[in-house]
């Protein structure tokens, strides 16, 4: 994890998105935490910035943040009504189909009942680990587009399809983890918070964060390319 101010990617008299590193929780929580998002904000001279939405400690990515009460208000009915376009690419384990859509419920927040939930999924790209011995050799990057949001969706859901992401160790396998970090050279979660559009509050239509080095190097070594043009769910 990096150290140090974060990275503005938007910001205007309402919203601020910032690129949240991964392995930096977005706040103290019970572990107590000193370093992070919140802390970073501070530092980077803003006295009050709202959460808008949440990103695991364990994901990287583009982070959603008002400037004042109303903003946060507006921004955050806008997420529970699934008005907030958001992408994310992942690498997981094994190959899931071309084009899926998860349709399976899961808790709304930890601990919590369970609520209906949909994320579609478009496969990108799979690569082969000869050198490997475990069974399931394949290794998938996925674009996940969540039309609702719910605790660890994107993680669940691509549980639910056989295909747990990379470095999960909730929901994944240790030894699908450890051969990740040293056969591909992930150690991290292999989650990206890579899109977000703030066009149903009036912002722009997207917000990239670009894939961080210790998600892309991995990716390069076994050639698989990023085409950021992309989007699979575009109508």
């Amino acid at each position: 994890m990096t150290t140090g101010p974060l990275c503005v990617l938007y910001e205007d008299a309402r919203w601020l998105v910032v690129d949240k590193p991964a392995g930096l929780a977005v706040h103290s929580g019970r572990a107590r935490e000193r370093d992070t998002v919140a802390s970073r904000i501070l530092a980077l001279g803003f006295q009050a910035a709202h959460l808008a939405h949440r990103l695991d400690a364990g994901t990287s990515g583009a982070l959603v943040l008002a400037k004042d009460r109303d903003a946060a208000r507006q921004v955050g009915a806008c997420f529970a009504a699934g008005e907030i376009e958001k992408r994310y690419l992942a690498w997981v384990r094994g190959m899931p189909p071309e084009r899926a859509t998860v349709d399976h419920p899961v808790p709304k927040d930890e601990g919590g009942a369970r609520v209906d939930a949909v994320t579609e999924i478009a496969r990108l790209a799979t690569i082969m680990v000869e050198a490997s011995t475990l069974r399931e050799r394949r290794y998938s990057l996925v674009l996940a587009r969540p039309l609702t949001g719910r605790f660890h969706q994107i993680r669940r859901h691509l549980k639910h399809l056989g295909c747990p992401l990379l470095g999960d160790a909730n929901y994944g396998k240790s030894e699908h983890n450890r051969l990740a970090a040293a056969q591909l050279g992930l150690s991290r979660l292999g989650l990206h918070a890579w899109r977000v559009s703030l066009a149903a509050v009036g912002g722009p239509e997207w917000v990239e964060a670009p894939l961080p080095s210790d998600m892309l190097a991995p990716l390069h070594a076994v050639g698989v390319e990023i085409p950021v043009w992309l989007d699979a769910f575009a109508a």
